[in-house]
């Protein structure tokens, strides 16, 4: 059997209706020099592009969480915390965008 190795950081980005910025978002933390992360975009339910822009992405970083129903921000940190398997926890927005290093 093959062990699962946890990353060491789990960015966690809740996203809803962000198409105009979400895919900078993304870029900015795929793009760090630190590369043992995970990044969780939990969608609560888009009505716009959001969701397809995320979905575009290949890279087995990524962890997609489609919500089926809005329930709101803080509902959607909640969890992607509880999906997290990080030993550290960095929060992103949708429209958020972090230095590469």
């Amino acid at each position: 059997m093959e062990e699962v190795i946890a990353p060491k950081i789990s960015v966690i980005m809740p996203v809803y209706n962000c198409e105009a910025y979400v895919k900078e978002a993304i870029n900015s933390i795929l793009n760090q020099t630190f590369s043992d992360f995970e990044l969780i975009i939990i969608d609560d339910c888009s009505t716009d592009s959001t969701l397809s822009i995320v979905k575009s992405y290949e890279d087995s970083r990524i962890k997609i969480v489609e919500k089926e129903q809005n329930t709101g921000y803080t509902n959607s940190l909640n969890n992607a915390i509880l999906i997290a398997k990080g030993k550290y926890i960095a929060r992103m927005d949708g429209d958020d965008i972090s230095m590469p290093e």
